[in-house]
């Protein structure tokens, strides 16, 4: 498939004069390539990684919980009968709600390096967006910020972690070109799990709170309740967070669902502070890792290689990819200690499920207070996300002097 999907796009390269149309996904078989299409950009790209088929699927199809707020469109840019790029617009009825303004999302952008394409693209986006009302597009979300989210700027010499986004190294250009600038910077930062350390004053924070904070792993017998718990610390703890959307109930039940059938419970851990969920941080086996060499199909014998690698041989990487401590907290001494001490309850577990090495991802390069917390524990910035911003003017707008 891979050596099919390379000759086909040698063989059509030299029609590169032809005009570029740009087309919705609305059947079956749009719906194929458009799953399919990154995989002709990055045949040689030795890091990256194809997500399962499977999985896309099942996040792009009306059962996914998220399309209760937001809704999508698809387009593929085909040069001839040769698929070129594709993109997506998103307008999330929650985001508008929360946030009251008109901000609209692009995402899932890959395409040729070929400015023609970027631009066919990019207008269309905009213009779905424009015409019901958006007056300006941020991205690219895959498809909220809730999911994977921000273009690879920096750190493409290392694989994506798992719900991380690869990029080709010129689509940061290219959006540009099309008036895209920067919003906001994600960082993601690596450390391996031996190198974990507290500064003395950190140790003495800990031990000056640790009579009010009691660290336990997630009930297996009080799942859903534990559940509700996380979904409303991280609610109430992310709440004033640049792009903020809240996870609603059935978005959070199916991410439960997801970390029970991959997820140790140990790797889930609660902080109380006097009795009460206070916090929690959740860490992840990179399932990239286990999928790396799948070609993005678990038929007919990759399910039992997938299923092999996270329950016997387990990842040795994984990702920290979810952290809150309530808001209440956040600005007292318990806001840093419920953080480190969350920090070191998940170093035990992690190594004793095999993983050595983990991203903690993503974190807003503005959040100063978390990014000295992490960087004086020994971990270091390794990758940089962007997402970018364009104003959408009304199409009617007049300029006046």
């Amino acid at each position: 498939m891979e050596k099919r999907a390379a000759a086909d796009y040698r063989k059509n390269y030299r029609h590169r004069d032809w005009p570029i149309v740009v087309r919705p996904i609305e059947r079956r078989g749009d719906f194929a390539t458009f799953l399919d299409l990154p995989r002709q950009f990055y045949h040689k790209d030795p890091h990256w990684v194809q997500p399962l088929t499977l999985e896309r699927r099942q996040h792009l199809s009306k059962h996914n919980p998220l399309f209760q707020h937001l809704d999508w469109q698809g387009w593929i840019a085909w040069r001839g009968r040769q698929p070129v790029g594709r993109i997506t617009a998103q307008l999330d009825r929650l985001y508008q709600q929360y946030h009251r303004d008109q901000t609209g999302y692009f995402g899932m952008i890959e395409a040729e390096d070929d400015a023609a394409v970027f631009a066919a693209l990019t207008a269309q986006a905009e213009d779905w967006l424009r015409n019901r009302g958006a007056r300006r597009v941020v991205g690219p979300f895959n498809l909220s910020i809730n999911d994977e989210c921000g273009l690879l700027v920096q750190g493409f010499d290392r694989p994506p972690m798992f719900m991380m986004g690869h990029a080709r190294t010129y689509y940061a250009h290219r959006l540009e070109e099309q008036g895209y600038s920067a919003a906001k910077d994600l960082l993601a930062y690596w450390i391996q799990a031996t190198d974990l350390s507290f500064t003395p004053p950190m140790r003495r924070l800990v031990a000056r709170c640790q009579n009010r904070i009691h660290v336990r792993p997630i009930s297996r017998k009080r799942f859903a309740e534990d559940l509700e718990a996380l979904r409303e610390i991280f609610n109430d703890a992310w709440s004033e967070n640049w792009g903020f959307v809240p996870f609603t109930r059935p978005e959070f039940d199916e991410l439960g669902r997801n970390l029970r059938l991959f997820v140790a419970y140990d790797l889930i851990q609660i902080a109380e502070v006097d009795g009460v969920p206070a916090a929690f941080i959740v860490a992840l086996p990179n399932i990239n890792e286990a999928i790396r060499d799948l070609n993005g199909r678990l038929m007919p014998f990759g399910w039992i290689k997938l299923l092999w690698r996270l329950k016997v041989r387990s990842p040795q990487t994984g990702r920290i990819p979810l952290m809150g401590v309530s808001k209440c907290y956040q600005f007292s001494l318990l806001g840093p200690a419920l953080a480190l001490t969350l920090i070191a309850a998940i170093q035990k577990p992690v190594m004793a499920n095999g993983i050595e090495a983990v991203e903690m991802s993503w974190i807003l390069e503005d959040n100063a207070g978390m990014r000295n917390i992490l960087e004086n524990i020994g971990t270091k910035p390794y990758k940089r996300y962007r997402l970018y911003q364009k104003p959408l003017p009304e199409a009617n707008a007049v300029c006046r002097v």
